[in-house]
């Protein structure tokens, strides 16, 4: 069979199968559970990389692999994952599909650029990368999270500030600025930061919604 086969690529694997079912709960009005989703797969590809530098013999070849899948499952991770999730929020005008259409687009335009600036750093380079150029993709994995446990205090001013949150995103994904590669420390901090929010968020839900959240296609749940 064609392609690299060990266990470098399988929290990356795991992270694209969280994310399609993440698709599905959406669709199926479980927004709630697609939010876990898409932080599940934050998390994988947080220490996929770190997975994947444990194997000292790798080949370029194998190398390059890495990069390419990990990129391609990002795009459907932080990139599609995303769209269907606020289209299923309520994100339905004309104007609002067409913000979600250039977020993505702007999310492939950085990871392939990624891709390009990547190879040809480790070519030149084995240091680890201490500053990304513009806003990794995943930190969507973050952002949209937190901006789903705001909407219980912004009620209906939640779609315009989701739709304006997507926009911004995607233009600092490919807005050339030094975003610091965060330390250990600071990652485990946001760990726990999603976690929270996101528990906050399924446990809401379960309640029954105590606090009345406006996610327009979600608005029947709490009926």
């Amino acid at each position: 069979m064609i392609g690299f086969y060990d266990y470098t690529v399988v929290l990356t694997y795991i992270s694209l199968f969280s994310a399609l079912y993440g698709m599905y709960l959406a669709s199926c009005g479980n927004v709630h559970m697609a939010i876990f989703c898409l932080a599940l797969s934050g998390l994988l590809d947080t220490f996929d990389g770190k997975v994947a530098r444990t194997k000292k013999d790798r080949t370029e070849d194998e190398k390059n692999f890495g990069i390419q899948i990990d990129s391609l499952c990002d795009v459907i991770c932080f990139g599609v994952l995303p769209v269907v999730i606020c289209f299923h929020s309520g994100m339905g005008s004309i104007l609002e599909r067409l913000i979600l259409g250039v977020y993505c687009l702007c999310g492939l335009i950085r990871l392939a650029y990624f891709n390009v600036m990547e190879t040809k750093r480790q070519q030149e380079t084995s240091e680890n990368r201490k500053y990304y150029q513009g806003l990794p993709i995943t930190s969507i994995a973050v952002i949209l999270p937190v901006t789903f446990m705001c909407s219980a205090f912004l009620q209906t001013a939640f779609e315009p500030v989701l739709s304006c949150v997507m926009l911004l995103t995607g233009f600092l994904f490919v807005k050339r600025f030094n975003f610091r590669k965060p330390t250990n420390k600071e990652i485990a901090v946001l760990i726990v930061l999603v976690g929270t929010v996101v528990l906050f968020i399924v446990l809401n839900y379960r309640w029954g919604g105590i606090f009345k959240w406006n996610w327009g296609s979600m608005a029947e749940s709490f009926e």
